[in-house]
């Protein structure tokens, strides 16, 4: 029993290391060679959320459904979805992406570095988590470096699709940790591809 749920967790866990895709859009990885440090800037200019037209139209949508039930619930709900972006989802970005370098790399936000990182996120959505059901937040992005006192020069910029955050155990009810998750595996994947590739 306990070798077939190994197997099933081995199998698992390739599903979801192969699941994410990158597309170098400009530029080539080999040119983040010897950079240690990058400012990091975050932007959610036009995310999409699947299923609305728009963010506004989602934010719309799950504030009334709120509000009917408990009024001054939707403002809350519409509070926290962007306070959870610096509280959440940035920090376990730079965490995640940190710790895959022991040093020898890293990156964080208002710094004076000759080169910055952008990421742009491109698409969100929270996944769902209702006790019996789950499914994990996914996120999509583009990532680029650029110099910093010259944002047209850009070294390199990929697009990643499909990527998933994983759940903690299960106990994930709360959107913005899954979401967060999701940065935090994005930062793995933008790592890893650095430590592989920028040579």
């Amino acid at each position: 029993m306990k070798k077939i749920v190994l197997i099933l967790s081995i199998l698992l866990s390739s599903t979801v290391m192969f699941s994410q895709k990158v597309k170098v859009m400009e530029g080539d990885f080999k040119n983040l060679k010897g950079i240690a440090e990058y400012n990091l800037e975050f932007d959610y200019t036009g995310v999409q959320i699947p299923k609305y037209d728009s963010e506004e139209a989602f934010l719309k949508d799950k504030m009334e459904k709120r509000e009917n039930k408990e009024a001054g619930a939707g403002e809350e709900f519409k509070k926290s979805w962007f306070a959870d972006r610096e509280e959440k989802y940035e920090p376990k970005f730079i965490e995640s992406f940190n710790k895959r370098f022991d040093g020898e790399v890293r990156v964080a936000k208002d710094i004076d570095a000759e080169y910055t990182m952008r990421i742009h996120s491109t698409m969100m959505w929270a996944g769902y988590n209702v006790g019996i059901v789950r499914k994990n937040a996914k996120l999509e992005a583009t990532v680029s470096v650029y110099k910093t006192n010259n944002p047209s020069e850009v070294l390199w910029s990929a697009n990643y699709t499909k990527v998933e955050g994983s759940g903690a155990m299960g106990y994930d009810f709360d959107s913005g940790y899954r979401i967060s998750e999701a940065y935090a595996k994005l930062a793995k994947e933008v790592a890893y591809n650095i430590k592989k590739k920028a040579k």
